[in-house]
C-alpha cells in the first residue's frame, strides 16, 4: 500500500511540475489528460524547465536529490539549460536531527558517545543527500571529522529505486525523446552510485587508495581514515581546515597564488587520470578546499571519496590518443580511433565520422586556445557521434563530468588557463613513456617474477622434452621425407609431359615443312 501511495505521489508531483511535458509533449492518453486536469489548479509551467524539474527533485527527497546529481553528470544526454539546473543540487538537503546521528553512531560502535568521543559538536558542519558530518575530538585529542550515513536509507532506496525502473520503462515504451535518453541505463547507473556510497567503508578505502597515490605529488591533501573507528554506517577521519576553494577572494588576501593553484588542480586531474587511471570524480567547489596551514600552504584539500572513476590500461591509451590527435587536429586519427576501439561499427566510413568530428572540432579551434573547453568538446563530441551509434562508456563519461569540474573550477581561478597547452606537454610526455625505454623496463620489472620461477625449471623442462620426444620428431621426419619425395615424383610426372608435348610440337612442325617443300 505504501508503495502504491509513494507512486501516486511521484506521478502527482511530474504532472504539478510539469515534467511529463518534457519527455512526453508529443504523448496523448486520456489516463494522462484526466490526470493533467486534476492537477490543473496547482500546475505551473511558467519557470524554466530546468528549474522544475529540480523543485521537483527536492519535494520528492534526498535519494531524487541524488539522482539529479547523477544525472547532472550526463551531460551526453542532457540539454545544457536542464544539466546546469541540476548541478545546483549539491549540498541543498536539510539535515537530520542530531539525536539520530548520535543513535546512528552508538548503534555502529555498540557504546556510548562518550565514550568513542571526548568531544562531539551536535551542529552539523554539511548535510547532504545521503549523510551529513559532526566534527570531534578523539579521547587521545585527535581532531576528527564523523560522517554518518542518513537513517534507514536501504529500505527507502530500494523502493524508490524500483519506482524508477518501472517509470524508465514506461518513459522508453511512451516516448522517442524518452529513448534517445536511455533512461534505464541512467537508472541502472544512478543504483551503482548509490548502492557504493551508502557504505562508508568503501568510500575510506577509496579515499586511502588516493592518499597512497598522491603522497609523492605535495600538491593535494587527503584526510588519513581511523580504521579502528570506520564502520558501513558511520565513517571517522583526519579533521582537514582549509579555505574552500570558492572563497577565491579570501585566497587572494591570504597570498595564495591563483594562477598556480588552477595550473596545480590541472596536473592533480591529468595525474590521477593517466598515471594512476583512479580519480576522485565528485570534484564540485563542495568538496575542494585549499590549506592556509603554513607546512602545507596553498595545497589543495580533496573531501567525499564516494564516487572515484577508474580507466583501464586500454581507456588510458585510447584517451591520450585521442587527446593529442585533437591537439593536432587529426580528425581522420580520431575517427580511426573510434572504430579501432570498437566503440563505432566496424563497417563505419572513416570520411563520414572524420567530418562529423570536424563539423564539432574545429570551430573551437578558431579561437584562442584559452578560450577552448576540452570538456565542452568532448561532450559535443559524445552527442555527434550518438548517430554513428557509438556507445559512450560509463567511465569516460564520469571523466569528462570530472573535466567539466575542473575546468570550471580552473577557469574561475584564472580566466586566462589555457588547459590544452597545459594538458600537452603532460599527455606526449605520457604517450612517449608507454613506448618508450622504461615502459620496456617496466614491463620486464613486473615480470621479473614470473622469469625467475621458470627460469631454474628451464634445465629439467627441456630434459624432458628431449627424452619423451625423440620417436614423435623421427615420425614427423619420416612424414616430411615421404611428402618430398612424393613432390619430386610429381614434378619430375610434369617435367616429362611438357617434354612430350614440346617434342611433338617440333614434330609436327617438321613435317608440316617436309610436306610443303
Amino acid at each position: 500500500m505504501r508503495r502504491w501511495l509513494r507512486g501516486w505521489f511521484i506521478v502527482w508531483i511530474v504532472l504539478r511540475y510539469g515534467l511529463d511535458e518534457l519527455a512526453l509533449s508529443g504523448f496523448r492518453h486520456p489516463v494522462l489528460a484526466l490526470l493533467r486536469r486534476l492537477v490543473m489548479l496547482g500546475r505551473n509551467l511558467s519557470a524554466p524547465r530546468g528549474q522544475r524539474l529540480r523543485e521537483a527533485l527536492e519535494r520528492l527527497g534526498p535519494i531524487f536529490v541524488k539522482f539529479g546529481q547523477v544525472l547532472s553528470t550526463r551531460r551526453d544526454l542532457l540539454p545544457p539549460d536542464i544539466a546546469d539546473e541540476l548541478a545546483r543540487l549539491q549540498d541543498r538537503v536539510p539535515p537530520f536531527p542530531t539525536e539520530v546521528a548520535i543513535a546512528t553512531i552508538e548503534r555502529a560502535f555498540g557504546r556510548p558517545l562518550d565514550a568513542v568521543f571526548a568531544h562531539f559538536e551536535r551542529e552539523p558542519v554539511a548535510s547532504a543527500s545521503i549523510a551529513q558530518v559532526h566534527f570531534a575530538t578523539l579521547h587521545d585529542g585527535r581532531e576528527v571529522a564523523v560522517k554518518v550515513l542518513r537513517p534507514n536509507m536501504l529500505p527507502v532506496i530500494e523502493k524508490d529505486l524500483a519506482l524508477m525502473r518501472t517509470m524508465a520503462g514506461w518513459l522508453e515504451r511512451l516516448s522517442h525523446d524518452g529513448r534517445r535518453l536511455k533512461p534505464r541505463e541512467v537508472v541502472a547507473e544512478f543504483d551503482k552510485y548509490l548502492h557504493d556510497e551508502l557504505d562508508l567503508v568503501r568510500e575510506a578505502s577509496n579515499a586511502a587508495q588516493l592518499r597512497r597515490n598522491m603522497a609523492g605529488l605535495n600538491l593535494v591533501l587527503i584526510p588519513e581514515m581511523y580504521w579502528d573507528y570506520c564502520h558501513s554506517d558511520v565513517l571517522v577521519m583526519e579533521r582537514m581546515r582549509g579555505v574552500p576553494i570558492s572563497q577565491v577572494q579570501r585566497l587572494r588576501e591570504a597570498g595564495v597564488d591563483i594562477r598556480q593553484l588552477a595550473r596545480d588542480g590541472v596536473t592533480i586531474f591529468f595525474t590521477q587520470v593517466f598515471r594512476d587511471g583512479f580519480f576522485h570524480a565528485d570534484m564540485h567547489p563542495g568538496n575542494i578546499q585549499v590549506s592556509l596551514e603554513p607546512e602545507s600552504f596553498g595545497r589543495y584539500i580533496s573531501l567525499d571519496f564516494g564516487i572515484v572513476g577508474t580507466l583501464t590500461q586500454f581507456d588510458k591509451e585510447y584517451l591520450a590518443q585521442n587527446f593529442t590527435a585533437f591537439f593536432r587536429r587529426d580528425y581522420k586519427r580520431v575517427a580511426e580511433l573510434h572504430i579501432e576501439s570498437g566503440w563505432v561499427p566496424a563497417e563505419t566510413r572513416v570520411d563520414e565520422l572524420e567530418a562529423a568530428i570536424r563539423a564539432v572540432c574545429e570551430p573551437y579551434f578558431d579561437r584562442p586556445l584559452k578560450e577552448i573547453s576540452l570538456g565542452l568538446v568532448l561532450m559535443r563530441l559524445f552527442q555527434t557521434s550518438r548517430r554513428f551509434n557509438v556507445e559512450i562508456q560509463p567511465q569516460l563519461v564520469l571523466l569528462q563530468k570530472t573535466l567539466l569540474n575542473i575546468e570550471g573550477l580552473g577557469r574561475e581561478l584564472d580566466p586566462d588557463l589555457d588547459l590544452w597547452s597545459t594538458a600537452k606537454p603532460f599527455l606526449e610526455r605520457w604517450m612517449l613513456e608507454q613506448v618508450g625505454p622504461k615502459k620496456f623496463w617496466s614491463q620486464l620489472k613486473a615480470e621479473a617474477p614470473h622469469y625467475a620461477k621458470l627460469v631454474p625449471e628451464l634445465p629439467r623442462l627441456l630434459h624432458d622434452y628431449l627424452r619423451q620426444r625423440p620417436t614423435d620428431l623421427r615420425s614427423q621426419i619420416d612424414r616430411l621425407v615421404q611428402e618430398q619425395r612424393r613432390t619430386q615424383r610429381l614434378l619430375m610426372m610434369v617435367i616429362y609431359v611438357l617434354f612430350g608435348f614440346v617434342a611433338g610440337l617440333m614434330a609436327m612442325q617438321w613435317w608440316l615443312r617436309v610436306r610443303l617443300w
